[in-house]
């Protein structure tokens, strides 16, 4: 991609990702529709997090590795969560208006599992760079 649609385009939203009150990851916010088509695909390097709003299914048509996948409700707790494999899919389950996506192995070093709560807020330091009480260092 050119420079210049990057430019038009403008930068892709990022928030902390708080998975049960502690923040955890930086995430990608897609809440457009052309956000939301693109996803992760084509991308040379994933994001700690993509968070697909509203959406409640996603594809790995395309995609070269598999995913954490979660499925949220209004609230954000997980409704399910699982592994996408490439060319898998998720179908929609009533409830669910939001899918939270990272690289395969992160849901389980973040102790995400179903019945957690998520949540994003403007980005402060990143997770890794607080220390115990999330204060930057």
């Amino acid at each position: 991609m050119s420079t210049n649609k990057r430019q038009r385009r403008g930068p892709r939203p990022t928030d902390e990702l708080v998975l049960d009150g502690r923040p955890v990851a930086r995430v990608e916010v897609a809440d457009t529709w052309t956000r939301r088509a693109r996803g992760l695909l084509g991308r040379r390097s994933l994001p700690e997090a993509l968070w697909l709003t509203p959406e409640s299914s996603v594809h790995g048509m395309g995609m070269w590795q598999s995913l954490d996948v979660a499925l949220l409700d209004g609230d954000g707790h997980v409704v399910a969560s699982l592994v996408l494999r490439p060319c898998g899919l998720t179908w929609p389950r009533r409830g669910v208006v939001g899918v939270l996506e990272a690289p395969r192995g992160s849901f389980t070093r973040w102790g995400l599992v179903a019945g957690s709560t998520v949540s994003r807020r403007p980005a402060g330091p990143h997770p890794t760079e607080a220390g115990p009480d999330h204060t930057p260092r």
